[in-house]
């Protein structure tokens, strides 16, 4: 895992997820639905702009959250802008991996890096599995950074009554806080079952080729 405010090489799908490319006109669903990704879409680019608080985007898996949080990355990166993106599960395992004297990072490092970014994509939260040491990190990133105000991404498949129940209260009271965070349910269903979708996609696809 990179400690530079930039994608590594894991990351090349994400790189390529912007604004410009994210499909928010998704005419085979309902009006209510395609209003409701018009609004993640704008809520993501606002805060793109000008990062302040937290968002929370929950949704079924495929239905755009992670390409709006890469996305706003991008958006960032092109300003100039230090952001860091990571998969919660990868990052843990990262985190694991620096107790073996071959690791080239420190605990502290690392740790340190992920608490303290300018500003913090957590995705696929919820996706890592529970144990007390888990819980015990992410509050710690989470509540550092909620008494610090620094801004944030986190995208989850779990609704916030999910994540209290199953994950850590502590954790999900923060993500809760009007004061600093703004929780947004993407009800769209996945891209991939969406042959609208599909066919508008191919059709870019050949015009840049």
């Amino acid at each position: 895992m990179s400690l530079d405010y930039n994608w590594g090489p894991e990351f090349e799908l994400q790189k390529s997820m912007t604004f410009d490319n994210f499909d928010r006109r998704r005419v085979n669903l309902p009006l209510e639905k395609q209003e409701n990704l018009e609004e993640a879409y704008r809520l993501a680019f606002e805060f793109a702009k000008s990062p302040d608080g937290w968002v929370v985007f929950m949704g079924e898996t495929g239905c755009g959250k992670t390409h709006l949080a890469a996305a706003i990355v991008n958006y960032r990166y092109q300003a100039n802008k230090p952001v860091l993106f990571i998969v919660v599960p990868e990052f843990l395992d990262h985190l694991r991996s620096t107790f073996s004297p071959e690791s080239k990072i420190s605990f502290d490092q690392l740790f340190e890096k992920v608490k303290t970014a300018p500003l913090l994509v957590l995705d696929d939260f919820g996706e890592q599995t529970t144990t007390p040491w888990v819980r015990e990190k992410l509050y710690q990133v989470i509540n550092y950074r909620y008494n610090s105000r620094l801004p944030m991404i986190i995208t989850t498949r779990y609704s916030l009554q999910e994540i209290n129940e199953n994950i850590e209260s502590s954790i999900s009271s923060r993500l809760m806080d009007p004061k600093i965070s703004t929780p947004f349910n993407i009800t769209v269903p996945d891209y991939r079952g969406d042959n609208t979708s599909q066919k508008r996609t191919s059709r870019r696809e050949r015009r840049g080729r």
